[in-house]
């Protein structure tokens, strides 16, 4: 299938978002193996490259100057800092691909989702569930990356994140990586409706 088959005059922004371990960058990772034609937009980040890490396929990377910049100049649809650094969403990259047509999807968290929400109102939010609150436990402890205390930080901010599901358009319980991203595909060109999006007002 080709990737003008998946034109669409209405093409609009999908945001994920969902607690650490939920299996946010599985979907993403199972998506672009078989969606070729499903763009990610790729944040901003002031932080240096890890050794791993390619410029403009992990993050664009910004000094601080210029990165705030950008963000005082509205170039970014959500932003925010993190031990120190500063991560955001260039708005330019998103609209041009909206622009012609075609479907953008990005990752964000609660904060940023909300931001998103205000900066285009036509986005839709779409929340990645666990199966149960003990699954999520599961998944964070099974991990083996994190030491003890991160673990529970991650599961406190989960908790908020839990909380503010009814924010967000659609919801998504990964049950498996393979039915969430169905999941997922099948709502990227779902048809825009004005009574999709909640009110800025409201978050």
């Amino acid at each position: 299938m080709s990737f003008d088959e998946h034109r669409h005059s209405a093409a609009r922004l999908t945001v994920l978002s969902g607690p650490s371990g939920v299996g946010k960058g599985s979907v993403k990772a199972l998506i672009r193996e078989r969606y070729p034609w499903v763009w990610f937009s790729v944040s901003a980040t002031t932080r240096s490259p890890r050794p791993d890490e390619i410029p403009g396929f992990h993050y664009h990377y910004y000094d601080r100057s210029h990165f705030e910049k950008l963000a005082g100049d509205g170039q970014f649809l959500e932003w925010a800092q993190y031990a120190n650094n500063l991560y955001g969403t260039p708005r330019g990259p998103v609209e041009e691909r909206l622009a012609a047509g075609y479907p953008a999807v990005m990752e964000a968290d609660l904060q940023g989702a909300r931001q998103v929400r205000k900066a285009m109102p036509t986005a839709q939010l779409v929340f990645l569930a666990p199966p149960s609150w003990d699954e999520l436990v599961r998944r964070l402890k099974g991990r083996g990356t994190e030491d003890p205390e991160t673990i529970k930080r991650r599961l406190a901010l989960a908790e908020e994140e839990l909380a503010a599901e009814a924010e967000f358009d659609h919801t998504i319980v990964n049950h498996s990586v393979e039915q969430a991203t169905e999941e997922l595909v099948s709502l990227l060109s779902s048809p825009v409706e004005s009574s999709t999006a909640c009110p800025a007002s409201n978050l």
